[in-house]
């Protein structure tokens, strides 16, 4: 079970818990329900960022300058959603305030968070453009409808999608049975393909893919067929550090360099709930493997 919330501890944190808090934060941290992630050896806030990036799932940004401008670029990068809130406690060309107003061009807004649903992010963002006037209960409420709006984080799947290939169809059967009931329906994804059909967010499809790639929380490649294009898909993916899940047919080719790298040996025949188990294991197995090349900082 995963925390409710990731502390990124580091040696102020102690000192700076208001005296109300303290009792309740003593009661939690010797709890399931709060994970201390300790990062007081980096004596340099951009590695603090780094490490709050690299465990939260969306970015509230309130106030601050310079270091909240940076924090809102690696949440973009790693394809996390950042909703600034446009609170009058720093100059306007700061901070989240700088955000949210960058935010209220149309041509911007996506930028920062998607949505599904009726309303636009643009809609959004003005829905949470508070005035003074707005009492506090009211914006409590916009901001927690704004959070559900969201959409899910992506996971971008690398496939065949040539119907003219003989495993064609047994490829679409076990997406279709198999991955995107598991991936959606039970870790809270959303499969994102790149075949044409969806519509475009820029003017190539190389762009699109390689954008929705960049920027999904992690990847499901199926290798089946050995396409080129795939490869150079998975290869961006393992570069990128991106958690990978590697799958294709059972009897189809693994590649020399990626013979040790684990994947999941998928059979097109068998009961659902036996190649779903198999999905589940092989998921839980590799999801925290660490990337191929591990960061090496220069000063550790």
């Amino acid at each position: 079970m995963d925390p409710l919330a990731v502390g990124v501890q580091h040696h102020k944190n102690e000192q700076q818990i208001p005296a109300q808090y303290q009792t309740l934060w003593d009661d939690l941290r010797g709890t399931a329900h709060v994970q201390i992630e300790n990062v007081s050896h980096w004596n340099m806030n951009s590695k603090r960022m780094e490490a709050q990036a690299r465990f939260g799932d969306i970015l509230i940004a309130v106030g601050g300058a310079e270091g909240v401008q940076f924090l809102a670029n690696l949440y973009h990068e790693a394809g996390k959603p950042v909703a600034p809130l446009n609170c009058p406690v720093t100059n306007p060309d700061q901070g989240a305030l700088k955000l949210f107003n960058r935010g209220l061009s149309s041509a911007e807004t996506a930028g920062l968070f998607k949505v599904g649903g009726v309303l636009s992010a643009h809609n959004w963002i003005n829905r949470i453009n508070f005035t003074t006037r707005t009492p506090v209960a009211e914006r409590v409420e916009q901001i927690l409808a704004l959070l559900e709006a969201l959409d899910p984080p992506q996971a971008f799947v690398i496939r065949l999608l040539d119907p003219q290939n003989p495993n064609y169809e047994d490829a679409q059967e076990f997406f279709d049975t198999v991955v995107q009931p598991i991936v959606e329906g039970e870790l809270g994804y959303r499969l994102v393909v790149v075949d044409g059909h969806q519509p475009f967010e820029h003017a190539r499809i190389d762009q699109d893919i390689f954008a929705k790639l960049h920027r999904s929380r992690v990847v499901v490649a199926d290798i089946t067929g050995s396409r080129p294009n795939c490869f150079l898909e998975l290869g961006y993916a393992l570069g990128r550090g991106l958690p990978v899940i590697m799958t294709l047919r059972e009897g189809e080719p693994h590649p020399f360099d990626l013979t040790t790298f684990a994947a999941l040996h998928w059979q097109a025949i068998g009961g659902v709930e036996e190649r779903r188990r198999r999905f589940r294991e092989h998921w839980g197995a590799i999801e925290s493997r660490p990337p191929l090349v591990p960061p090496e900082p220069l000063i550790p």
